[in-house]
């Protein structure tokens, strides 16, 4: 059966499963622990005509690898910066940069969901990873569902968080002020994370304006292709998010194996992704990792014929 995770303001569900992050919480809780100071590997890919930028976290870890996805607009610390921490305890992790995005070059073609996931999947063969895990937010989950479809083989398990897959997954509103989107109204703490990367002012720009018609151009993901998706799948959005609940509802429907969670925050606050930071912020804020934690761990059922 599809299980529904209605988890709205359940603070106390939230702390018991925040157990396992419970190490030296004075210490921990304030999220000092930098990416920097945990870094395995970074480096640079030739793929599809890109220098592809990657981070590898918890290569000690065994198993299949996490590949992180950040959102349009952002690079790997903007998106998830606060949250690497808590999953390089577990898991071996891969963080990728798209398409004009951060350190990785850009190529005369504008950006397309299905070109990323083709990117990501080059990487991944690059580095000689054959399955793995995937987590995407908001533009990095809609890559997500597409590298599913795509690229079924490579795929174990897929969490779309604040993911859209057809246009009327946003209000209305939304698609009128994409078109009055420019530079300057772009969040500050975008455009401070992108030049702390990459001093090309140009290429903030370049991105910037890919990404707004990429969203312009934005075509509904047929019915079908959601449908051939067998790998189990975890949608998740806030219960204050950009993305409807009708949407994300009609998404899990359509995806046979999946699960949805609508839990507390906005677009990406329960990821700490850096437009939502309030001051003081701890990891307990970030509800969102127990919840994908469990749902990687837990083994799924062995298929069988009719």
């Amino acid at each position: 059966m599809k299980k529904v995770l209605l988890l709205i303001v359940l603070v106390s569900l939230v702390l018991i499963s925040c157990g396992n992050y419970k190490q030296s919480r004075s210490e921990k809780d304030t999220v000092a622990v930098t990416t920097d100071s945990l870094r395995s590997k970074s480096g640079y890919s030739n793929v599809n005509g890109l220098k592809m930028y990657y981070e590898i976290y918890g290569a000690e870890h065994p198993g299949k690898p996490l590949v992180l996805i950040h959102g349009g607009g952002s690079t790997i610390q903007s998106t998830i910066g606060r949250v690497i921490p808590m999953f390089a305890r577990h898991r071996k992790l891969i963080a990728v940069e798209l398409q004009a995005h951060g350190r990785t070059s850009d190529r005369n073609t504008d950006l397309s969901f299905q070109r990323d996931a083709d990117d990501v999947v080059t990487l991944l063969g690059n580095l000689h990873v054959d399955k793995a895990d995937f987590f995407g937010f908001s533009n990095g989950g809609t890559t997500a569902l597409q590298i599913a479809i795509r690229h079924p083989e490579i795929v174990n398990k897929i969490i779309a968080a604040s993911a859209l897959c057809k246009r009327n997954g946003v209000p209305s509103w939304f698609w009128g002020f994409m078109k009055k989107q420019r530079l300057e109204n772009m969040p500050d703490q975008l455009k401070e994370a992108y030049l702390k990367v990459s001093l090309d002012t140009a290429g903030l720009r370049v991105m910037h304006d890919k990404d707004v018609k990429r969203m312009l151009d934005f075509k509904n993901i047929p019915d079908e292709q959601l449908k051939a998706i067998k790998a189990p799948t975890l949608i998740i959005i806030g219960d204050r998010d950009l993305i409807t609940p009708e949407h994300a509802i009609g998404m899990h429907r359509l995806i046979a194996n999946s699960e949805l969670a609508i839990i507390p925050g906005g677009h990406g606050e329960y990821i700490g992704e850096i437009t939502t930071l309030k001051p003081g912020y701890k990891e307990s804020d970030f509800v969102a990792v127990p919840l994908i934690e469990n749902f990687l761990d837990k083994k799924e059922p062995p298929t069988t014929g009719d």
